[in-house]
């Protein structure tokens, strides 16, 4: 028989991803859980495990498409009885719940059948997914990603090996670009059923983008780890390879192709690029025009000479305790901003318009402002409030690694309860940051210069800081804003004061 795979809700209530790559051509026989297409949502890069052990038979969508949740992407035939192996459900989690994970790092809690909805949220309660828990509808097809991974002794799903498609397949990706040839068409079809490279989402996105075969680039990162660079040396002839940048030069203005630019859409100018509205770019283009047009924004500035704070950072940098941390000015900022919360909580709330309340959190889920290679993204901190500075520093620096690499869990980005953007290491001193949707403040903390400034009753030379302090002015009164914003202020300028304010 034939059945129909559809697009799952992949978390936080998203309504579309895109698809970005299949892993499987028509005709293909696949496994239950083997990896069949790596799509793209507005907040994470997910890969797709088969929900049936078959033949594909259609591929409904096409790399690049973005697809509708619901909708259907690829048809299996099955046998007639085809059914949930016993072998995998009897390998599955004892809970009720199997677990996949994808290539984003994220984990999918997909329901055995039987399991009932409470089960469910328990399992997501536990913190088993990173993605929303789907009961099992009453088929025994999956309505997620499968009925989960196969595991191993070692208790994490087996990674299944990557199938290359073979060539003239509709399904198949543009052929690789090998060091020395000209282009797409002088490529030969690969067919390899050996474990795909080791590289991030994002490096394989900028693979694909230059039509790189990942599996003749040798990595240079941790464990062999493809960067970056390394595609981009590859493709310009790093030493080592065959051709010469002059000949991939060539190779690329025959296949038309610029490397590091996004291709020239049919009917665009020459000097034009036009790049897609899609993915991350899409939903913070809309989040921010939510904000920007429903809560009205206030900002105040103030500079502060944070002169003791840079020195108090160079000791702790120089302590036995905190020297193995990564200690920055954002780190200090940081616990300055949820000290000053304490004495100011009208600035960690919401505005519920349906309910016509105002929620104010107990608990603070900072969010951190990260530029990244799929754009900009906040991922929070939960539980913020409750961490020591060591522990702040840590945190910051996982959020900071994950969000660079790409592999933010979309339950990171959302639930922030008030966010910081630091826009000094761009050398800006102030802005006016805008809102994240549901957040009642956002400080954005300027470039830390060295001044000419009155101290002690003298012009001296101070290192100084702007703070920019944007608020929900429905949530938090010009009074309010002020007072949080200069005790954050009293905090960098003078370390000591924290004690006068816990």
């Amino acid at each position: 028989m034939i059945k129909e795979f559809r697009l799952p809700d992949l978390g936080e209530g998203l309504t579309e991803s895109e698809i970005l790559s299949w892993k499987v051509a028509v005709g293909d026989t696949v496994t239950l859980n083997q990896v069949i297409a790596e799509v793209e949502t507005a907040k994470a890069v997910v890969e797709l495990p088969s929900p049936f052990a078959g033949v594909i038979r259609e591929l409904h969508e096409q790399p690049g498409s973005v697809v509708a949740v619901g909708n259907p992407i690829v048809s299996f035939e099955v046998p007639d009885d085809a059914a949930l192996p016993p072998a995998a459900a009897a390998k599955g989690p004892a809970n009720g719940a199997a677990a996949t994970e994808g290539a984003a790092g994220t984990v999918t809690a997909v329901p055995e059948e039987g399991a009932t909805e409470d089960a469910v949220a328990a399992s997501a309660a536990r913190g088993q997914s990173a993605v929303d828990a789907v009961p099992a509808p009453p088929k025994r097809e999956p309505n997620l990603v499968g009925y989960g991974a196969v595991v191993e002794s070692s208790g994490r799903p087996a990674r299944r090996p990557r199938i290359f498609a073979p060539a003239g397949s509709s399904a198949a990706d543009p052929s690789p670009v090998t060091p020395g040839q000209a282009g797409p068409a002088a490529a030969k079809p690969v067919e390899s059923t050996v474990e795909r490279p080791r590289s991030t989402p994002p490096v394989r996105k900028l693979a694909r983008d230059l039509q790189v075969d990942l599996a003749q680039v040798a990595g240079t990162g941790p464990q062999g780890l493809i960067t970056r660079e390394d595609v981009q040396a590859f493709v310009h002839g790093a030493p080592g390879e065959t051709g010469t940048p002059a000949e991939h030069r060539a190779a690329e203005q025959q296949s038309g192709e610029q490397p590091g630019k996004q291709p020239v859409v049919q009917g665009a100018g020459e000097r034009e690029f036009r790049t897609p509205i899609k993915g991350v770019r899409k939903y913070t283009a809309a989040a921010m025009v939510e904000s920007a047009f429903t809560a009205p924004h206030v900002t105040e500035f103030l500079t502060v000479d944070v002169t003791p704070t840079m020195e108090l950072l160079g000791r702790l940098k120089a302590s036995r305790e905190f020297g193995a941390l990564r200690l920055t000015p954002l780190t200090l900022a940081a616990k300055a901003v949820l000290i000053a919360l304490r004495r100011n909580p009208s600035l960690n709330s919401r505005w519920d318009g349906a309910a016509q309340e105002i929620v104010t959190y107990n608990y603070v889920n900072l969010g951190i402002a990260a530029a990244t290679p799929r754009g900009l993204t906040v991922p929070n901190i939960k539980d913020a409030d409750r961490l020591s500075l060591a522990g702040l520093a840590e945190a910051l620096a996982a959020l900071t690694d994950t969000a660079r690499a790409g592999r933010t869990a979309p339950a990171e980005l959302s639930g922030g309860t008030l966010s910081i953007t630091n826009i000094g290491v761009f050398g800006i001193d102030a802005g006016t940051p805008i809102l994240n949707p549901g957040e009642a403040a956002i400080l954005a903390l300027g470039a830390v210069r060295t001044a000419p400034w009155e101290y002690r009753g003298e012009v001296a030379l101070r290192q100084v800081i702007t703070l920019s302090l944007s608020f929900d002015h429905r949530l938090v009164d010009g009074e309010q804003g002020s007072r949080f914003l200069a005790d954050v202020g009293a905090i960098l300028a003078e370390p000591g004061m924290a004690l006068t304010m816990v």
